[in-house]
């Protein structure tokens, strides 16, 4: 049976490398299924990082409720970039230059900050070692010893949850790690119950940090918005940066700011590819 998403326009972005691919069912009474997201996934050209979803707000003053699939069909609680791409497109549609988006995670606020760049309020990271979550008791979320260890993965991370888990492991050279090897075993790794995206990173400077990214359930990925507000904020806990930084990742650059309010703020600009329309044989030919 063909899905009823079929014939709804899927709008292609990338917010700075990251594919993403903008779903609006507002509207609607459906759902993505996740044997449907990964169907899309493997579509011609419509490959994605994560797919967020739009349905109709659950809360009075928001201006919609976001899914975010990663490409296996599975949930992730935030996504940065993606939540940027979405600004984008609600603005353009006249929903605004100022949006509250709800999620799993909780609410999530948006500004325009010019004709394709936008600051998204990540809201305060959540550093307890339960809430993270992690395995095992660390007294010390900043500084946990990877056990067991992993070969080539250095010994200890910082671990926290900025709307999902994140591992933190700060290196010498990203570009030198062998992240196809590491990044599924770490994501996997027993003290992750629910999994973690994987960061490894390297402090050029106060203001200045690269980065490599291993997303749970997609892979490597040219960006992460999550990611990037994760290492801001090991590297700020750990004395290696200031509360502010640029964030270098393949796709592009992040302006983090960890504010005294404790909410850490992401800027960074979109682009849209194209609009295109959920053909039947997408799902048909998958079986989903």
């Amino acid at each position: 049976m063909t899905s009823p998403l079929a014939g709804r326009p899927i709008y292609r972005m990338n917010g700075i490398g990251n594919e993403i691919l903008v779903l609006d069912l507002r509207g609607a009474d459906l759902t993505v299924a996740p044997a449907e997201a990964r169907a899309i996934a493997r579509a011609p050209g419509l490959r994605f990082d994560q797919l967020m979803v739009l349905h109709e707000p659950r809360q009075t003053g928001a201006d919609a409720f976001m899914r975010i699939y990663n490409t296996d069909g599975s949930l992730s609680s935030a996504c940065g970039n993606g939540t940027r791409c979405v600004a984008y497109i609600l603005g353009r549609a006249g929903e605004g230059d100022a949006l509250t988006l709800e999620t799993d995670a909780g609410p999530v606020r948006t500004w325009r900050k010019g004709e394709t760049r936008f600051t998204v309020d990540m809201g305060r990271p959540r550093l307890g070692w339960r809430e993270i979550p992690l395995a095992a008791a660390a007294p010390d979320t900043s500084n946990v010893p990877l056990a067991p260890a992993v070969q080539g993965a250095p010994t200890v991370f910082s671990a926290a949850n900025m709307g999902n888990p994140h591992a933190v492991f700060f290196v010498d050279d990203p570009s030198a790690v062998d992240l196809a090897t590491l990044g599924p075993q770490l994501e996997h790794h027993p003290l992750f119950p629910e999994r973690a995206n994987i960061s490894f990173a390297k402090v050029v400077a106060a203001d200045d940090i690269l980065l490599r990214v291993w997303e749970r359930g997609t892979g490597e990925t040219r960006a992460c918005g999550s990611a990037a507000c994760a290492v801001l904020v090991a590297a700020a806990r750990a004395g290696l940066s200031a509360r502010e930084a640029r964030v270098r990742l393949p796709g592009g650059d992040l302006v983090i700011a960890w504010g005294p309010d404790d909410h850490v703020l992401m800027t960074g600009d979109v682009e849209l590819e194209f609009e295109t329309r959920l053909e039947a044989r997408v799902f048909d030919e998958q079986g989903a």
